[in-house]
């Protein structure tokens, strides 16, 4: 069986599917309507009470929320099982991202207040190495680069202050995959 996604237009999704992209990893994006509230619908419901996207249904597994998807997907499809402390690091990077980054970079008012702070050690980190854990693309790169591609697109973030964080954006906006889910190319 065949894992679906089910995601819409312009939603984290696309984060989702870059993973899903780099790691070659089958999948059926089923694209819900949500202008016309196909989300809120008793059949998606089932999948995620909660009514937003993206979740997946992987045979018995259903897993919504993208942090929690990602973390999911990197503990199945790992080659190798991942340790203890990796999955900690993994699981850190993507919280950081979703719970901090994001909301430091697309709430206007903490960006204001936070995202010269955020992104300043942000740039300290990715100064050390071209990614964040490892010497590879890992899901945290997924969740944390796909914010800060987004918060160019989005909210007009620059990055000139922070050389590490620019090649690192980059670097990743580069790849097949990233074109693919998010660029949709």
């Amino acid at each position: 069986m065949t894992l679906k996604l089910y995601g819409g237009a312009r939603t984290r999704a696309s984060i989702v599917r870059w993973y899903l992209e780099e790691k070659s990893i089958p999948y059926e994006f089923i694209l819900l309507d949500m202008q016309a509230g196909e989300q809120r619908k008793p059949d998606f419901l089932a999948i995620n009470p909660i009514g937003k996207v993206p979740a997946i249904v992987d045979g018995e597994i259903i897993c919504w929320e993208s942090g929690a998807i990602l973390l999911y997907l990197v503990e199945k499809y790992a080659p190798t099982p991942l340790d203890f402390a990796t999955r900690t690091t993994l699981a850190q990077w993507v919280m950081f991202a979703n719970a901090t980054l994001s909301v430091g970079l697309f709430v206007e008012s903490n960006r204001e207040r936070e995202g010269d702070r955020l992104l300043t050690s942000l740039n300290q980190v990715l100064a050390q190495s071209p990614y964040l854990v490892g010497d590879e693309l890992t899901v945290a790169d997924i969740a944390v680069g796909s914010y800060l591609a987004y918060a160019t697109m989005m909210v007009q973030v620059t990055y000139e202050k922070y050389e590490a964080i620019a090649a690192y954006v980059e670097a990743l906006t580069q790849r097949p995959a990233y074109k693919t889910a998010i660029l949709g190319m």
